[in-house]
């Protein structure tokens, strides 16, 4: 997998690459990561990115051309460039998008600036647009790490035990259980203990109850999606 970031600060997102799971995936060149500067394909004398929105409008909007020469400097290497813009006018990104992008062969974010980018440049070269919350950040390239840490993390070989990954919150449509480990009482809060007798089907099922109870608790937006798969299966 490559991960391409049209960023104007591409010094915030390189160090997130340099440790830990990711830092061994680039290492290993499981995956690829390549940074492209629109104020490199600035046509102004004085390298300008951005201007102000026709119309009026508080803030500046990056402006058209440098995006999309950057966007067609990217694509020149490959056409079969899956890019994406990150927005907080999109949908919420999720597990299943993270699985499904982890096929693709090259993802190319656009991390915007100032209050976004020219809107024709996501019409003309945009293939998805996503949000990690209803919230506004300074800029995609936080988002852009989420996401491609996401994806990354579905990439074979990425992760040290992959049977962790069927494991994880949203697998089975719900959060994941809490979990435990030694000593089996710390600050006279005890683990639950059936999950000391080794009877692993009981257990299983108890971390079926528990993820259950958690995601009602928490995110009865889930619960009410999984109740009726719950039925089926019955």
């Amino acid at each position: 997998m490559k991960f391409t970031f049209i960023t104007l600060f591409e010094n915030l997102m390189k160090p997130y690459f340099t440790d830990s799971i990711l830092g061994r995936a680039t290492s290993e060149e499981l995956i690829k990561l390549e940074f492209v500067n629109p104020r490199d394909f600035s046509k102004d004398k004085h390298k300008k990115v951005d201007e102000y929105m026709i119309g009026g409008g508080a803030g500046l909007l990056m402006s058209a051309q440098p995006l999309e020469d950057a966007i067609k400097f990217v694509k020149s290497k490959n056409q079969n460039t899956h890019i994406v813009f990150l927005t907080p006018a999109a949908k919420k990104f999720n597990q299943n998008d993270a699985k499904r992008l982890a096929k693709k062969d090259h993802i190319c974010f656009i991390c915007g600036r100032y209050e976004g980018i020219d809107e024709r440049i996501v019409e003309r070269y945009v293939d998805e647009v996503f949000c990690i919350g209803d919230f506004v950040l300074t800029g995609g390239e936080l988002v852009a790490l989420c996401l491609s840490d996401a994806i990354s993390r579905n990439i074979a070989g990425v992760l040290g035990n992959e049977e962790s990954l069927s494991e994880e919150s949203f697998e089975q449509g719900l959060l994941e259980a809490p979990a435990f480990t030694k000593p089996n009482s710390y600050e006279n809060l005890n683990v639950v203990s059936d999950f000391l007798k080794g009877n692993h089907a009981k257990i299983r099922a108890l971390k079926n109850d528990m993820a259950c109870f958690k995601t009602r608790f928490f995110r009865p937006d889930l619960y009410r999606k999984y109740k009726p798969l719950m039925k089926d299966k019955r």
